[in-house]
């Protein structure tokens, strides 16, 4: 049997290849009260931001990184950028079946991604921020560096603003 000649990627990816169809992300609308992802999504009575809405501050898919300033103090900057990569990277790749990630990662937007990148005073604090957000179902990675088994930052997987940002905004801005 003659085996099946593949078709070009035009977005590949490290599993396979991911070809979106013109209709992959035109029309993402979720509501808030569904779940489609392993994590369960705020409630809310706000629409969800879509690729077809007029872009607004407050409907901009984004990706929230929490730091620890205590780590910032004591460790080398590139060894603190790399927790938060670490925490960014497992949280978009934990979830990278949910619209809201599809849409963040898709090839129309993938220049144009939205971070902020924050910062709580030390390991109370961010553990205290992780219990806050898995109690309202956000989406998070919190990262355990290993082998000292202690939590250094956490990321949220792409959500619209509106949906998430009052969860943060107490926190600094990481500077």
């Amino acid at each position: 049997m003659a085996a099946l000649a593949q078709p070009a990627c035009s977005f590949p990816t490290f599993l396979g290849c991911f070809r979106p169809s013109p209709r992959s992300f035109s029309n993402i609308r979720v509501h808030p009260s569904r779940n489609l992802s392993t994590s369960m999504s705020l409630q809310s009575s706000e629409p969800v931001a879509t690729k077809t809405d007029p872009p607004t501050d407050d409907d901009v898919l984004l990706q929230y990184v929490v730091l620890r300033r205590d780590l910032i103090d004591k460790w080398p900057l590139g060894s603190v950028v790399t927790q938060g990569c670490h925490a960014s990277v497992s949280a978009i790749w934990s979830h990278k079946e949910d619209p809201h990630t599809l849409q963040y990662c898709s090839p129309d937007n993938i220049d144009s991604m939205h971070k902020v990148t924050l910062e709580v005073k030390g390991e109370t604090q961010i553990l205290n921020l992780s219990e806050k957000l898995l109690a309202a179902g956000i989406a998070h990675k919190l990262w355990i560096e290993h082998p000292e088994n202690f939590p250094t930052c956490l990321a949220t997987k792409p959500y619209p603003k509106s949906m998430v940002s009052p969860f943060f905004k107490k926190l600094k801005l990481c500077k």
